[in-house]
């Protein structure tokens, strides 16, 4: 078995499907069943909103924000919100975020951390479609019977995901990716996604410490093969300016390691955005960064910090 041949193995290789209907070798030559223990992996792939990809950032703050700081700043945990349709992560923190009249009903979890994952508050929203990790699928339907018996709401259709395996919700497809990031689970693979929708290709990236190189190459950014460049990219910044030696450097990233990929990205070609529009930084400590104002006047170009409830528009 060569190089390939293992790599390919062992990140469960995909076919993406490009535009036009060409097929895109996105990392080996084997397509994924779209069926999972009899379950289609597709959830309602047609309607949604038409035009741009919607993001609207429902929280931007790690694990340690836990409301209102002594500097008036907030940051709910990471998620965000896809054509309104669509989340990926979910807590309680960012119910208030989500725009009123908006009910989505299905989510993508990236991994199993308290929060980014909290059953009982996607139960209450009305989710009726979850995705997550192959490798922790089983706890994660306790998880939601246990929440389910709590809060008299119905479980949802529970979908493994391994790396390279793409579902498609509301013409919005995700393909989930090998992330860089460990739960006290060893043996959960965590997730990042790549959001696509007609010509838009949105890489988002939180909990990781860096790009993995499956998932570059998965995704088509990988400079050392043919590949597909991404038009958006919103990434995890856990440790803000001069964060490079902090301890979460094993499973987290800092605003120095978005810059550094970011420019390798533009270098290579594997990153056009329209419009100039800015590399998006989430998932921000708050004992590492200064406020909002702070970071608008001193991020380096084309980063910039979201913050809770901005809306952007991928086209």
């Amino acid at each position: 078995m060569d190089r390939r041949e293992f790599i390919n193995k062992g990140a469960g290789a995909v076919v993406a499907v490009g535009l036009g209907g060409t097929v895109m070798p996105a990392f080996a030559g084997v397509t994924r069943p779209s069926l999972h223990n009899g379950q289609d992996i597709n959830y309602k792939p047609e309607g949604g909103i038409k035009g741009p990809l919607k993001v609207r950032f429902l929280g931007t703050g790690a694990a340690d924000w836990k409301g209102r700081d002594e500097r008036g700043e907030l940051r709910r945990r990471s998620s965000v919100l896809l054509d309104d349709a669509v989340l990926i992560d979910f807590t309680p923190s960012a119910k208030d975020m989500i725009p009123e009249g908006i009910n989505p009903e299905v989510i993508f979890y990236t991994h199993s951390h308290g929060d980014h994952y909290k059953p009982a508050a996607a139960l209450e929203i009305g989710v009726k479609r979850v995705y997550l990790g192959s490798t922790w699928i089983e706890r994660a339907r306790k998880d939601f019977e246990k929440a389910s018996a709590e809060t008299g709401r119905p479980a949802p259709e529970i979908i493994p995901l391994a790396p390279g395996d793409k579902a498609v919700a509301y013409g919005l497809a995700l393909t989930a990716l090998p992330a860089n990031h460990a739960t006290g689970d060893r043996n959960e693979q965590t997730l990042m996604y790549l959001v696509e929708k007609k010509d838009v290709r949105v890489l988002y990236a939180t909990d990781t410490g860096g790009i993995p190189a499956v998932a570059a190459r998965i995704v088509g950014i990988d400079p050392h093969e043919d590949g597909k460049p991404i038009t958006g990219l919103i990434m995890e910044a856990t440790m803000g300016m001069g964060g490079d030696e902090d301890f979460r450097i094993f499973t987290h990233s800092s605003v120095e390691t978005v810059l550094r990929t970011a420019h390798m990205l533009i270098r290579q070609g594997r990153y056009l955005p329209k419009l100039n529009q800015p590399v998006y930084l989430t998932h921000m400590a708050r004992t590492l960064h200064p406020t909002q104002a702070e970071l608008d006047a001193t991020l380096p170009q084309p980063l910039k910090a979201a913050y809770d409830g901005l809306e952007v528009y991928f086209q």
